[in-house]
């Protein structure tokens, strides 16, 4: 049993080496190459702008050969996306990224994707988007929910390059500071001219004060942006202990004005 076993596996193994020896060449050697056979897709141009190039697929084989275009990584659209390539020719298809008016300016990469006859083949994709590079940050929309303490905000990248946010805040009261967070890294980037409405737990907000919120927004690069809201706290018991301490006040002033009154009535002259 074992002996027949093995011979089972012998020629099995045997008749898959035949089946791939005997495969036609365009399921092997076809291939999917920039065209001039250059070693990857080099594009350059402004935000806004559109490149194209070219993609060539050859087809060595005997037999015609289906070959599917995909990208990934970067806007790239073809001009066909399945294409048949007669026996023995080469097929140019072109194709064109479209660089958007928000992309950041520098190096970007992406892949561009070659399918056919079980076999993959990966086309490395280098666009370079030229521009002066400018970091600029606003901090807009301040608000703040006194019912609950949140400050609510939103950051906008007005420049050209990616942006790494950092923020601090800070808030005054009539008596002086209240909240002082430092400078500190936000979990986000934003694109060029993205926006972002975030916002700050604040879980101890004064119970009665008036209160200047300011809050600092930075990233490399850019000038450090600042926006002010202002609020007023007040809840129920701290009304109500500042309505009692007024009643008090008001109450020892009127005992004093009286006692100052009394010492001022002159005594009743005594009988004779």
């Amino acid at each position: 049993m074992r002996a027949a076993a093995r011979s089972g596996l012998v020629a099995a193994a045997t008749a898959l080496l035949g089946a791939v020896a005997a495969a036609p060449p365009a399921a092997r050697d076809w291939t999917a190459a920039p065209a001039a056979g250059r070693p990857y897709a080099y594009l350059e141009g402004p935000p806004g702008s559109v490149l194209q190039d070219t993609l060539s697929v050859s087809n060595p084989g005997a037999a015609p050969l289906t070959v599917h275009l995909t990208a990934q990584g970067a806007p790239v659209s073809f001009a066909a996306r399945t294409v048949t390539v007669p026996a023995r020719t080469r097929a140019d298809v072109p194709f064109a990224v479209t660089v958007t008016a928000d992309t950041p300016t520098g190096e970007h990469r992406g892949t561009v994707r070659a399918a056919a006859a079980g076999r993959e083949v990966r086309v490395d994709l280098r666009l370079r988007v030229s521009g002066p590079r400018l970091a600029a940050l606003t901090v807009e929309d301040v608000r703040v929910d006194a019912s609950t303490g949140t400050l609510r905000y939103t950051l906008v990248n007005r420049g050209t390059t990616l942006l790494a946010p950092r923020l601090a805040v800070r808030a005054e009261g009539l008596l002086g500071t209240v909240l002082d967070r430092p400078d500190r890294a936000l979990p986000l980037t934003l694109r060029p001219g993205e926006r972002a409405t975030r916002t700050e737990p604040w879980p101890d907000p004064p119970a009665l004060d008036s209160v200047t919120v300011r809050l600092t927004a930075t990233a490399p690069g850019a000038a450090p942006a600042t926006a002010r809201a202002e609020a007023a706290f007040a809840s129920g018991p701290a009304l109500t202990g500042a309505a009692g301490l007024l009643l008090a006040a008001a109450g020892g002033a009127g005992y004093a004005a009286r006692l100052r009154a009394t010492s001022r009535t002159p005594s009743a002259p005594e009988a004779a």
